[in-house]
């Protein structure tokens, strides 16, 4: 560590307060695969669960970490009232796992201590007393998270401050305030803060805020310049209800912005920041979740130029509209394809796909003014970069003809089955000419786009091989104007086995006439990527 400057613990709970959040739900091979990302990032602590309360979480604590440098950490209560701390089944969860450091939450508000334990004020501090200097004698690390700090502050703030003092007096490492229900403001997190850390020293202090008021990194760093030297907080601010404290934020912050990096390190270096997209991206596909476009660093939008005049600025000098270069987190610059687009964002997005482009050629300016009227009807390129590679690349080169759609057909049909269940069936077919050959496919799926999508792909012929692995994995769809002729917009996202992602667009009145061009664009663009050979004449 630098003689001059702070160090700041990070502290993941991603694998924890991270799996309330709704919908989300780890299995032990997934919480082994995060932890694994969340060590190679240099996370100084990952708290894995609550071994005792489900057998998940109790399996990933029988394996022996692997995790770098982190301390993985298990979570658990406080003993109960009327147990000494040695005969707590509870604490001996959590000390019979192979966790280095323990965490262990305790009621600081005396409301909470009357109402939801039921005992006195003097009893809760003998089991914070007992259960820290307990788990401290066993050799482990001991920190307390204190439950509902900031409102047990406000109401009665001696006994708030004697829990946290407490439990520093019996062992605790760390001493972390919680603001449990994510109601405190900056303002107040920072008086409190201050206060207490007369009480607790401040390289002992750690702070844990959920975000229902949109401010858990204001609350975090509120704290760390309050005295605090722990943050808490989750992979890409997971957690239940609106989530807790986001890491992917508070990390680049603390490394990249002066007022920081000036007075404090953290144990992350240059090259693991540049793993932090990486991290947050691996977690949405474990979740199968889209990742968040505007997340602040690591979105796909965080360093996105849409119109011409700041696309040319950020050519010139990209601080003009960037506040650090995207590559030192493993992000990138985008320009976007849109209506508002200049000849700059054309260029520029030619040279990311690889296409050599001459400034002068006037194709360039004819590319630009069909990317234009296009959008007039409903096309959104910077949302489908597969499709305008394809649009680029049939204008300025050539995108051979793989295949020829020569018809298609989708019925729907409402029926009873042999069983008398009411079901919804659709059945497509696809009649294709590919190198003289003519084929016709039939697919019956879950609704008429699954069905042409599998009636497509069923037999291409010599191309077969080359989309074995494409798969379809979103699919959105936007009305664009009212009536009973609406203008549909389709966008479908496809992958395949070496994890390349790619959109594509269609529209269309019809909705399934969209859906099949998006669907075509999908398949061309897999054929040129993978350069299928080009076919011969007919």
């Amino acid at each position: 560590m630098s003689r001059n400057k702070e160090y700041i613990s990070l502290f993941d709970t991603t694998l924890r307060d991270g799996q309330q959040t709704q919908g989300v739900d780890f299995n032990r091979e997934e919480k082994v695969l995060i932890a694994r990302a969340l060590g190679d990032l240099g996370l100084d602590y990952i708290e894995g669960g609550f071994p005792g309360a489900n057998p998940t979480d109790t399996q990933f604590f029988a394996r022996k970490p692997d995790y770098g440098n982190a301390k993985l950490t298990a979570f658990g209560m406080t003993k109960r009232a009327g147990r000494s701390a040695e005969n707590d089944p509870g604490l001996a969860a959590l000390l019979d796992t192979h966790a280095e450091a323990i965490c262990v939450f305790g009621k600081t508000w005396d409301l909470h201590v009357e109402v939801a334990l039921g005992i006195s004020n003097e009893e809760n501090l003998a089991a914070i007393a007992q259960s820290l200097a307990h788990i401290a004698k066993d050799g482990r690390e001991a920190v307390f998270d204190c439950e509902h700090f900031f409102d047990g502050y406000k109401a009665n703030r001696d006994y708030a401050l004697a829990c946290a003092r407490t439990a520093y007096e019996n062992g605790a490492r760390w001493v972390v305030l919680c603001d449990t229900n994510g109601g405190t403001l900056p303002h107040e997190i920072d008086e409190i803060v201050r206060d207490v850390a007369t009480q607790v020293p401040g390289d002992h202090l750690g702070i844990h805020c959920h975000d229902d008021t949109g401010q858990a990194v204001a609350n975090s760093f509120a704290a760390i310049n309050a005295g605090a030297r722990q943050i808490q907080g989750t992979l890409n601010g997971l957690g239940e209800r609106c989530g807790n404290a986001n890491l992917t934020t508070i990390i680049p912050t603390l490394m990249l912005k002066s007022e920081y990096n000036s007075r404090f390190e953290i144990g992350i270096s240059p090259r693991q920041l540049k793993t932090l997209t990486k991290a947050s991206r691996l977690l949405d596909e474990l979740l199968n979740q889209q990742p968040s476009d505007d997340a602040p660093y690591v979105g796909k939008s965080a360093f996105a130029h849409k119109g011409g005049i700041h696309v040319s600025a950020v050519q010139k000098n990209p601080r003009t509209y960037e506040h650090i270069e995207p590559e030192l987190v493993g992000n990138r610059r985008r320009m976007l394809i849109s209506d508002q687009a200049g000849k700059s964002n054309i260029l520029s997005e030619l040279d990311r796909l690889g296409i050599d482009a001459d400034p002068g050629d006037p194709r360039i300016a004819r590319l630009l003014e069909v990317v234009k009227d296009r959008e007039t009807i409903g096309y959104a390129y910077e949302a489908a970069s597969a499709s305008f590679e394809l649009l680029a690349r049939r204008i300025l080169l050539v995108v051979p003809e793989f295949f020829k759609i020569d018809h298609y057909r989708v019925l729907v049909e409402r029926r009873y089955n042999a069983l008398g269940d009411l079901v919804n069936v659709s059945e497509a077919t696809v009649k294709i000419t590919v190198n003289g050959n003519h084929y016709i496919s039939a697919g019956e799926g879950n609704g008429p786009v699954n069905a042409l999508d599998i009636a497509l792909r069923k037999d291409l012929g010599e191309y077969s091989p080359y989309i074995r692995d494409l798969q379809l994995v979103d699919y959105k769809v936007r009305i664009l104007t009212g009536g009973t002729e609406a203008v549909t917009r389709v966008l479908i996202e496809s992958r395949d086995k070496t994890g390349a992602r790619w959109f594509t667009v269609g529209v269309s009145s019809n909705i399934v006439d969209a859906s099949f061009e998006a669907l075509v664009d999908s398949i061309t663009y897999k054929l040129v990527r993978d350069k299928a050979p080009t076919p011969g004449p007919a």
